[in-house]
């Protein structure tokens, strides 16, 4: 990811869910929040209900392939948290992508 750098901290996570724009899809939940920087920041979210850790590392890794592939797509200057379902472990990769680009549009961070 070129463009982008990791959301790390839980003070970060926890201010994009409560201040966000939120958009819920099939697979996954997006939480955009401007953050006054010339970067996109992206952090990804798989709760243990999802799996063991192999399950979850799966997951993380098809969601940020997911984004990688977008990432010219999607505005700067915001952080992103993706927030993985249940049907994020069986959903085909291109209707995976869709909803991402999907929920982007509901959030307004895709540019025009």
């Amino acid at each position: 990811m070129k463009h982008t750098q990791s959301l790390k901290e839980n003070h970060l996570f926890r201010r994009a869910y409560r201040r966000g724009r939120c958009s819920v899809q099939g697979a996954l939940v997006l939480y955009a929040l401007p953050n006054r920087q010339k970067t996109a920041r992206l952090g990804l979210t798989v709760s243990p209900k999802i799996g063991k850790a192999v399950v979850r590392n799966r997951v993380k890794r098809r969601l940020r392939e997911c984004y990688r592939l977008e990432e010219e797509g999607f505005k700067t200057g915001f952080d992103l948290v993706i927030v993985a379902r249940r049907a994020a472990l069986s959903v085909p990769f291109d209707r995976l992508r869709g909803q991402l680009l999907a929920a982007a549009r509901d959030c307004r961070v895709l540019q025009k």
